[in-house]
């Protein structure tokens, strides 16, 4: 049967509509079975080499989870916070003497080199080692959408003024959540990832001593939470001390983390402000958000696990762009 002009017309116009989304998503879309073929052990690889990292040290698991986090605020999921150099993202003030857990990406980097070469890209080693890290240490596990490629340079200045510094006000923490496309929701279940490592003395000391003109501590810092810190962390006393971040539940990722932050007992100023700040309307978002996550864990798991996969998407090179590094640290042509 002969179709009418516009029948044809019609049909036409969704065949193009129809190529010219799989011609979009196909060239930037991540897809969880992305090494089925290329390489196939690359997950159990990679797992093998996170659960040594963590039998050898507990706190390694938060440090690669904290890797994948600083690598996607700047310039995207592209393994840029793994390079070397003076001028990189290594150097720059969030990272500088605490960014940790490179050496285990060189291991897993080996490991999975020599079972499948120039396949599998460091991008996308730091976000199943995130996964794993998390799932490792008692937290949930989730398929890790994979085909990142390695980026060719690094961006100091956007680790500098990019990234979340435990510092920040919440306005200037929730805007550099959305410049990146991430919302309130992953401010909040992203930060719950406090729930496993530790932290340095420079990190919170500021909270300690001459907090304000009218208090010696901050206010919104349980008291005594304080007296124990300020015995760890004394004025002039060694910054890089550490505590944990999650009192009482250092190394089992829960929701424990949120039930802190409702007693006055979050360790950053950047965690209790989720709960306590009052300089923005935005707090009240936040705040009811961390009553839900710490009275409900299953809802924190799975905002949690949905924005890890969001923030895993962050501008990722796929297809042509960027390269596979054969050493995560350099460039191939270095």
């Amino acid at each position: 049967m002969k179709m009418s002009r516009g029948a044809s017309f019609r049909s036409w116009s969704l065949r193009w509509v129809v190529l010219l989304i799989c011609f979009v998503g196909g060239k930037s879309q991540l897809t969880t079975d992305f090494y089925s073929t290329s390489c196939p052990n690359v997950l159990s690889i990679v797992r093998k080499q996170v659960q040594n990292a963590i039998k050898a040290e507990m706190r390694m698991g938060a440090s690669l989870l904290r890797l994948h986090f600083h690598d996607c605020f700047v310039n995207g999921c592209d393994g840029s916070v793994l390079l070397d150099g003076s001028d990189g993202e290594k150097f720059a003030g969030p990272n500088l003497n605490s960014a940790r857990g490179f050496d285990v990406v060189d291991n897993i980097k080996t490991a999975v080199e020599s079972s499948c070469s120039g396949v599998v890209s460091c991008a996308d080693i730091l976000a199943i080692a995130a996964r794993d890290s998390v799932l490792l240490s008692g937290g949930p596990t989730w398929k890790v959408p994979l085909g990142r490629r390695d980026g060719l340079v690094a961006n100091q200045t956007g680790s500098n003024n990019g990234l979340p510094a435990p510092f920040d006000p919440l306005d200037t923490i929730i805007s550099k959540f959305a410049a990146v496309g991430l919302n309130v929701t992953d401010v909040v279940a992203l930060s719950g990832g406090h729930t496993i490592g530790l932290a340095r003395c420079a990190t919170f000391s500021n909270r300690l001593f001459n907090f304000s003109a009218n208090s010696g501590s901050d206010p919104t810092l349980d008291t005594t939470m304080t007296s124990d810190l300020q015995s760890l962390c004394p004025v002039n006393g060694d910054g890089n001390k550490t505590t944990a971040l999650d009192r009482n539940s250092t190394d089992l990722f829960d929701n424990h983390y949120f039930k802190n932050l409702a007693v006055n007992k979050g360790l950053l100023s950047s965690d209790q402000v989720l709960y306590s700040g009052d300089s923005s309307t935005a707090s009240s978002t936040t705040k009811s958000l961390v009553e839900s996550y710490g009275s409900n864990p299953n809802l924190f798991i799975t905002d949690f696990t949905n924005s890890m996969i969001k923030m895993g998407s962050i501008s990722p090179l796929t297809g042509s762009n960027g390269e596979i590094r054969k050493n995560c640290r350099v460039v191939n042509s270095s």
